[in-house]
């Protein structure tokens, strides 16, 4: 006799990144020479994880009666107000129309926005390169991921093959959630230049007057952006009142702790009343999920984006760990053309694609050079966040190799 409900009974066990990572742990234990360019962690060059010093000390300020005090359900006001600020101060139209929720990191909002946009049994759609996990978190809400072809053959991002899937949705669904992860594209590092964002919206805009279409922007990784982070948000203006504009906020990478599961969907709705049905939807969702989320977080995170000394603290912490960034960045790009890879264009991120016809074979091979990347339809995935500069160049060599 089977109590586990049948849809349920063949589900792995562990994500397939943090398996890869256990086990180039381990091998690094034993005393093996590993890279482990796996978990989208930011590392230092001698291997230890970054942590911003700012950010640390206001979680140790932390009075003890926020730790301990149930958060209201949707979140404190002060930190949905601190988020919608950080994402949309540059457009004050925009941020005038948003509203909030507290989630468990930017997975909880993910959630949300499957969940609250999407009948059970339709799909979303994203690229064809995306963090495997959507299709998880869509799994498990009984919804699909469908995908569009995400580089043309020039190496730009194929806006003809989004336009034509959004249509098929419109006709096939009734209705559309795109998800956007940009800039800094998990797993790609793609970073949508200005030229495709205004392509982009246009394409949003004439489809929106087919039928409902909702915009997601996945901001996990905007604060390690090579320009601006922000450039985008005034590009999506014209979508206020046409598209609802989701955006999936994450304190995990922008702030260096990921354990502390701080996160928040914000949504742009024109209308006051669906405003107030969205959000009150929204609500509904984290009582019926997690309920409420960690107090202590909320409240640490709200100090470091809304103190004028602790939000310079912590921004000149963060461009010192950008820098860091941006310099592997830069040895990879030099080190792979010299090698003749094949990847998108890359100027930031924790990660970076190289393309390759048998991916799961080339992994399987670095991994017997002791060098674990995690590896997908067409590409290996590299966290090159956890990469220090001085291994790049057998990092190239190893993804370079027969």
């Amino acid at each position: 006799m089977r109590h586990l409900i049948a849809t349920h009974g063949s589900r792995p066990s562990d994500d397939p990144i943090f398996a890869l990572n256990q086990e180039a742990t381990a091998r690094r234990a034993s005393g093996e020479a590993i890279i482990n360019a796996t978990v989208g962690a930011l590392l230092n060059d001698d291997g230890s994880l970054a942590i911003l010093p700012s950010a640390h000390e206001a979680i140790m300020k932390v009075p003890a009666t926020e730790w301990a005090t149930y958060a209201p359900i949707a979140g404190t006001p002060a930190f949905l107000s601190a988020i919608i600020d950080d994402v949309l101060h540059t457009e004050p139209s925009l941020a005038a129309a948003s509203v909030a929720v507290a989630t468990p990191g930017g997975s909880g909002a993910l959630r949300h926005a499957i969940a609250n946009f999407l009948e059970p049994g339709q799909a979303l759609l994203t690229s064809s390169f995306y963090w495997g996990p959507y299709a998880t978190l869509a799994d498990e809400n009984e919804r699909r991921v469908d995908t569009y072809n995400m580089f043309t053959s020039d190496g730009g991002y194929d806006l003809g093959a989004l336009d034509r899937k959004l249509a098929e949705h419109l006709e096939t669904q009734g209705r559309a959630l795109l998800f956007l992860n940009d800039p800094c594209n998990n797993p790609t590092g793609y970073s949508l230049s200005d030229d495709e964002w205004t392509e982009l919206v246009n394409i949003l805009d004439r489809q929106s007057a087919r039928g409902p279409v909702t915009l997601l922007v996945d901001v996990a990784y905007y604060t390690y952006a090579a320009v601006d982070p922000r450039r985008f948000v005034k590009k999506l203006q014209p979508l206020l009142g046409k598209v609802p504009l989701l955006f999936a906020w994450s304190g995990s990478k922008a702030f260096t702790h990921y354990g502390l599961r701080v996160g928040g969907l914000i949504a742009t709705v024109q209308d006051p009343t669906e405003r107030k049905a969205v959000l009150s939807a929204l609500a509904y969702s984290c009582r019926g999920t997690w309920s409420n989320c960690n107090r202590g977080g909320l409240f640490a995170v709200t100090q470091l984006l809304t103190d004028p000394e602790m939000s310079a603290r912590c921004e000149s912490d963060r461009s010192q760990l950008r820098d860091l960034l941006l310099r592997r960045v830069a040895t990879f790009n030099v080190a792979a053309a010299k090698k003749g890879l094949l990847y998108p264009r890359y100027e930031g991120g924790f990660f970076v694609t190289v393309f390759h016809p048998d991916a799961f074979a080339k992994a399987e091979r670095m991994k017997a050079r002791g060098v674990f990347v995690v590896p997908q339809k067409g590409a290996l995935r590299v966290a090159l966040c956890a990469v220090a500069e001085h291994d790049i160049q057998h990092l190239v060599d190893a993804l370079a190799a027969d």
